[in-house]
């Protein structure tokens, strides 16, 4: 027996005095009502209600329980309406993780239109490149970029974007333009990482992606700070398309290797938990994936 529907009718039996009434309301038999009662108090072990030929009796216990009962149901209705009134109007606090790149150049309009549209909801925005534990940083959401999701992740998605390879104009006069990406071991590559293993680029060939290695001294784990290094003719890089437009408007750099073109990228929203999602961060979501589509 659920135990909230068992709470309200005992709740109804206590107010009612008779277990007659109580069976006429939920329109069942009056030994159904009796059973469900008889079975709350095998289950509490302890008698809530003394029976007579004419009227119902609370014992202290039952007295007790009754009230208890009371406050847990008015807390359920409570919280049932306050999800009601969120669904009208979303408000709240949302914590959001964002990739630091993608998050300042591409999300920002996006978010502050958000945030004029919704003036009942917190958006507090962390930014950071490091994949982060959701559950014990307390974001409620956090956008992510790859073409590889973890096991267990809980995720939408809300669109996609592009790789591209990238060198400036005097990086290519001085070491030669790679028509192929086996070449690319014979150059110095700028490589997205924070650790010493050796990397490989994915390129699509023949309608198989395939892994080539690359190498290179200058690392790190901020796209746009490798984009910038290609641009003073550091390397290559292989980098995302809202990273790389701005400099090849400028034409510091130029697109190379464009018949084998890498992967795409999945823009994820990353969820904490799939049980219960937030009407609020919902509404985010859905704001996000109508940004992207139309970008």
């Amino acid at each position: 027996m659920d135990k909230l529907d068992a709470m309200q009718i005992f709740v109804r039996v206590a107010e009612a005095s008779t277990f007659t009434t109580v069976a006429d309301q939920l329109q069942v038999a009056r030994s159904v009502v009796t059973r469900q009662i008889a079975a709350l108090e095998k289950h509490l072990r302890v008698k809530l209600i003394t029976r007579s030929t004419r009227s119902l009796t609370l014992t202290p216990a039952g007295a007790a329980y009754l009230e208890k009962c009371r406050v847990i149901l008015n807390l359920v209705d409570a919280a049932e309406s306050s999800l009601e009134e969120e669904k009208a109007v979303p408000r709240g606090r949302i914590r959001l993780g964002l990739p630091l790149s993608f998050g300042l150049q591409r999300l920002m309009p996006a978010l502050l239109d958000f945030a004029k549209a919704q003036p009942h909801i917190e958006l507090l925005m962390d930014f950071s490149d490091q994949h982060a534990n959701l559950i014990e940083e307390g974001l409620d959401l956090s956008i992510r970029i790859t073409a590889d999701l973890q096991p267990g992740d809980i995720v939408r998605m809300l669109g996609h974007c592009r790789l591209l390879t990238l060198a400036s104009p005097a990086y290519l006069s001085e070491h030669g333009t790679p028509t192929h990406p086996e070449q690319l071991r014979n150059h110095e590559c700028l490589v997205y990482s924070m650790t010493a293993k050796s990397a490989t680029w994915p390129f699509q060939l023949d309608g198989q992606v395939q892994a080539f290695p690359v190498r290179g001294r200058i690392q790190a784990n901020n796209g746009l700070a490798l984009v910038q290094a290609a641009a003073q003719g550091m390397g290559i890089a292989l980098q995302p398309d809202f990273i790389a437009e701005p400099f090849l408007q400028r034409h510091e750099v130029v697109e190379i290797l464009q018949p084998f073109e890498a992967p795409p990228l999945g823009i994820y929203a990353v969820l904490p938990s799939n049980r219960y999602i937030p009407h609020r961060v919902n509404v985010l979501m859905d704001h996000l994936a109508d940004f992207l589509g139309k970008s």
